[in-house]
């Protein structure tokens, strides 16, 4: 046995092949040594700590909002693999899955075209957000299949339709209503219900001022007794920041009516609210319930809206009334006043581009100089 089997140190066979040598630039990937960017590192945590910071500031009612809408569209694809013998993964976002969707929410769920639109914004928004893209002519193309359903009346009716605006007779109504509500025909309690003064001062001082400053239902919730400062002209009211709109300053002037008067309205509701024990320091607008006990959390958004509704409900009108009421009410009424429009604008905190706000400025101009006038019919 030689050396080389006892140890086994012999060689194995090789296989030779033919190779052609190249320079060392001319290799794949040759010379190239991934080095570590620190500025690019920081750069991309930087970007994923701001994505998750303006997720966890959106509004909880924005994200429900939106949740809802991605399980529409999750909804829509088993639909649309029922239809078509195969399903789409839910990051297919383009023209021809976002028409489809329009056309699915309007002909099979048959929704009003506001909600259709509404469920376009929230599932572009919640794609986005994971990750997924969304081309712009994408969104352009379901709003323009959603434009003419908009116009359609028969379509228009599938909603509740507009929230209507409101005259002074009609605040004066809902401010002055009896305080003994009687039950409704259909209600299986016939117990006559008895505001209470606490929760009937409060409603007064929110629906006043809730239309002086074309207040949304959430800047009202924010609302502190700080925010709402007296002066000599009235009060200055600091409507606070919400949904990554700017906060703003409106100034109140006293009322013509003292039941709907917000300055009066408010410093009446304020002065009892301290008297049944009220931080002075704290929420603008409180709860109170059937039996006149004050809470001590601020009334949530839903809350305000309700008080608006329930006020008009108590006051006999039938229209339908909403916690955006107020907004519409401040232009219009405005406009018929003669009221400078771009005062009106700031007041309630429109967008200069608001198509919303244009809608009430032509509310409130339909019949100044109308074309009937004075032509002598």
């Amino acid at each position: 046995m030689t050396i080389a089997e006892q140890y086994e140190t012999g060689l194995e066979p090789l296989e030779v092949v033919d190779a052609e040598l190249v320079e060392d630039d001319a290799a794949p990937g040759a010379g190239t040594v991934a080095v570590h960017d620190p500025a690019a590192a920081v750069l991309q945590a930087l970007d994923t700590d701001a994505k998750q910071y303006l997720e966890d500031i959106r509004p909880k009612k924005t994200r429900d909002g939106y949740a809802r809408d991605w399980k529409i569209w999750g909804e829509f694809h088993d639909w649309l693999a029922e239809q078509k013998g195969t399903r789409l993964p839910l990051s297919t976002v383009t023209v021809g899955t976002f028409v489809a969707f329009v056309v699915y929410l309007d002909q099979v769920v048959e929704a009003p075209p506001t909600t259709i639109e509404r469920r376009i914004t929230g599932v572009t928004s919640e794609a986005r957000r994971r990750g997924f893209t969304v081309p712009k002519e994408v969104t352009v193309a379901a709003r323009r299949a959603l434009k003419p359903l908009r116009l359609d009346k028969e379509r228009q009716k599938r909603g509740r339709g507009q929230a209507a605006s409101l005259s002074p007779a009609d605040l004066r109504a809902m401010a002055e209503a009896p305080h003994e509500r009687k039950p409704l025909p259909t209600a299986r309690s016939r117990r006559v219900y008895r505001v209470p003064e606490l929760a009937r001062l409060r409603d007064q001082a929110l629906n006043a001022l809730k239309v002086a400053v074309a207040g949304r239902n959430e800047e009202m919730s924010l609302l502190d007794d700080c925010d709402i400062r007296a002066v000599d002209e009235g009060l200055m009211v600091s409507v606070p920041s919400v949904k990554g709109r700017p906060a703003r300053k409106d100034p109140v002037t006293y009322g013509e009516h003292r039941s709907t008067c917000p300055v009066r309205c408010w410093r009446a509701y304020r002065d009892a609210k301290l008297a049944a024990g009220a931080d002075p320091d704290g929420p603008a607008f409180l709860p109170v319930d059937q039996w006149g006990h004050q809470g001590t959390k601020r009334l949530s958004p839903d809350g305000v809206g309700r008080a608006l509704a329930r006020s008009a409900e108590y006051a006999g009108l039938t229209r339908r009334i909403t916690g955006h009421s107020a907004r519409r009410t401040l232009v219009t009424l405005g406009i018929k006043s003669g009221k400078r429009v771009d005062k009106l604008r700031r007041q309630g905190g429109w967008s200069p581009n608001s198509p919303v706000f244009w809608e009430y400025v032509d509310e409130g101009e339909a019949f100044e100089d109308a074309a009937t006038e004075g032509i002598g019919l």
